[in-house]
């Protein structure tokens, strides 16, 4: 008997136009994007749906627009599969959310909420320091630290062999992408990003999201979820919340999440949400290993198909 992941999108998957299609085919859909409305006050189907792009990419948008997709892609998985099983759920930075409402953690409309404000506390972050991330390409994780070190920038999100993004102040950003280069990088470019996620230069946001994670109800899992900060699953109630805090700051350990499902012998993953980065990074992992994606009406059909075929 396969086991089963569910891997949820992190920010970066946005895209002008996400969840329209099956808001426009699937009634589900169009209840859950008037439910999000309802829930946080504004128009959030028609930033994502219309955009414009920059409003979109806000951080306070970008993450319950992502967070939203992703549950109703999920949503519709279930409904074209009643008999949908997954044994464990994993999810890049915010999808880490997603992944934890999936297990029954966190409700959907507290989820939504928390992302919603997670995005803005980490965008008062961004504007109150002049951060930036950069890509750095075929270079292995440990020089890629010792680039950090002589640079003074972070290791902000390990994704896959020869994929790994450095965060920290511009001007370090600037060096870094420099010494990358001079110790091998193959490529090693500044990202167009509104600040240094995952580095010491978000921690403005921490307390705050502390605060909010407090008041609402967070529930043991019903499976396994893989938290970024550890790259092993979440234990407790008490234990979510201080790991989705530390995560704000902390590196996310995607290639060690995968590996250690991996390990556990899960053998078919679902990506859910805009986009199919979280594939791409698999088949750097182990590319024998397929992952099946739902992020729009015809890989939601494709997905379906797949399932029903085994």
């Amino acid at each position: 008997m396969s086991k089963t992941a569910l891997l949820f999108a992190g920010q970066g998957a946005q895209a002008v136009g996400m969840g329209r299609d099956l808001s426009e085919a699937f009634p589900t859909a169009r209840g859950l994007f008037d439910q999000a409305n309802a829930v946080l006050g504004y128009d959030l189907a028609k930033v994502c749906h219309e955009g414009p792009e920059p409003e979109l990419t806000r951080t306070e948008n970008a993450q319950p627009g992502i967070y939203l997709v992703s549950w109703i892609a999920l949503a519709l998985l279930r409904e074209r599969v009643p008999n949908l099983s997954f044994e464990a759920t994993a999810g890049l930075s915010l999808g880490e959310f997603t992944a934890l409402a999936a297990a029954g953690s966190l409700s959907f409309e507290d989820g939504l909420r928390i992302v919603r404000l997670r995005g803005r506390f980490m965008q008062e972050a961004c504007d109150a320091t002049r951060g930036g991330m950069a890509a750095i390409i075929g270079l292995d994780e440990e020089p890629t630290r010792e680039v950090c070190e002589a640079s003074g920038t972070t290791l902000a999100n390990l994704n896959c062999p020869g994929q790994i993004v450095i965060s920290g102040d511009a001007e370090a950003i600037a060096r870094a992408v420099e010494l990358a280069k001079a110790k091998g990088a193959k490529k090693a470019i500044a990202l167009s990003v509104a600040g240094a996620y995952h580095s010491p230069l978000m921690a403005s946001a921490q307390p705050k999201l502390a605060a909010e994670l407090a008041r609402v109800s967070i529930a043991a899992p019903t499976v396994p979820v893989i938290a970024n900060v550890t790259a092993l699953p979440h234990g407790g109630p008490d234990e979510i919340a201080r790991l989705l805090v530390e995560q704000v700051t902390s590196s996310v350990r995607w290639e060690a999440s995968m590996r250690h499902l991996l390990a556990q012998g899960y053998t078919r993953f679902i990506e859910l949400g805009p986009g199919n980065a979280l594939a791409g990074f698999m088949k750097r992992i182990d590319k024998s290993v397929p992952v099946l994606n739902v992020s729009n009406a015809a890989t939601l059909e494709a997905t379906a198909k797949a399932l029903a075929g085994g």
